[in-house]
């Protein structure tokens, strides 16, 4: 600094103030394009984005649907110009109600408790049940799932509730618990489908899964008590049939053996019958062309089939005085035995 005549000369170009000066200005000028790197390097991170194998993403340009791209890495325009949404597309999705998993391993664990609002409704017939089931479904259309229904997966939440209420709403006890649950959930699947398609969500629905249909706690035994006893109904209903099948065919059987075996019983005696008549006839005829000699000839017939069936015979002659003949008859007629007398008592 030098100073003449009142006016004072400041030296810029040198000096311990002029270099502090001029590294400053290095500095800043360091910072600067450290800077500029840094929003680079920002803007060049955040031109790419990363779709996963299981999902689409959907690009939106200043908030309009722009494109739809396929897994990998793809570039988009930067500082919010375009704006990607993934969407799994490809992945199983699931909702559960009136339960949660809370471990999902080799033994799973569930949790109740806390969800009977979403559980329990009433039936047909003003009945109160405990209904826990899972949907799963897949996202179909990601644009309509995006931006055709606010919230989608709150929303399938709400409109899966009303439909599977009014379904059991529309059956007995009875058919809920036992055997109408393949057709409720089969029912509830339609309906849900039906209406994601009416309000265009872009989902389709795999599966209705009814983990568990129950009677609420407090009244579970007094359910229990009458499905053993409806239980025990058909079990003795079942056996009367078994009985039934198996005594009425028998009885029938029988009873067809009786009646055939009197038909033939039947035939037989009618046939020998008319065999006897014609007999009769026969002989009757030749009784009539020579009376004598059939007389003598049915005489002798009748007495050759009687004699043999008599085993000791007397005959007396009322004229005979000294000997009475014995005629050997029956078993011993071919024995040898002759004829002997009797006189006067003795043999």
């Amino acid at each position: 600094m030098s100073s003449g005549d009142g006016i004072t000369i400041l030296d810029l170009s040198g000096g311990e103030e002029g270099g502090g000066l001029k590294a400053l200005s290095e500095h800043k000028k360091k910072i600067a394009t450290i800077a500029v790197a840094v929003v680079a390097l920002a803007i060049a991170a955040s031109s790419f984005f990363q779709v996963g194998a299981d999902s689409v993403g959907v690009v939106l340009r200043f908030g309009e649907v722009h494109r739809t791209v396929e897994p990998g890495l793809h570039f988009k325009i930067p500082l919010g110009v375009e704006e990607p949404h993934i969407v799994p597309t490809r992945k199983q999705l699931k909702q559960e109600f009136g339960f949660r998993t809370i471990q999902d391993d080799e033994r799973t664990q569930y949790a109740t408790e806390g969800y009977e609002d979403e559980s329990l409704m009433l039936t047909g017939d003003l009945i109160v049940v405990d209904v826990q089931w899972t949907i799963q479904y897949r996202i179909t259309d990601a644009e309509d799932y995006l931006f055709q229904v606010r919230n989608v997966d709150d929303t399938l939440r709400f409109v899966t509730q009303a439909v599977m209420r009014e379904v059991v709403g529309d059956r007995t006890v009875n058919e809920v618990l036992t055997v109408g649950r393949a057709d409720l959930a089969v029912e509830v699947n339609e309906r849900l489908q039906q209406l994601a398609d009416r309000y265009e969500m872009g989902i389709s629905v795999s599966d209705i899964i009814l983990q568990d249909i129950t009677p609420p706690g407090p009244v579970r035994p007094s359910f229990d008590e009458v499905n053993q006893a409806q239980q025990d109904q058909q079990r003795l209903i079942n056996e009367a049939r078994r009985d039934y099948n198996a005594a009425v065919p028998r009885a029938r059987g029988e009873a067809k053996q009786i009646v055939q075996r009197a038909e033939g019983y039947k035939i037989q005696r009618v046939n020998r019958a008319e065999g006897q008549v014609a007999r009769f006839r026969n002989l009757y005829e030749e009784y009539v062309e020579a009376p004598e000699i059939t007389r003598q000839r049915i005489y002798l017939e009748t007495m050759g089939e009687a004699l043999p069936q008599i085993d000791n015979l007397v005959i007396v002659d009322s004229s005979a005085e000294n000997v009475i003949p014995l005629l050997p008859s029956g078993t011993g007629a071919g024995l040898g035995i002759g004829t002997q007398g009797l006189q006067g008592g003795q043999q």
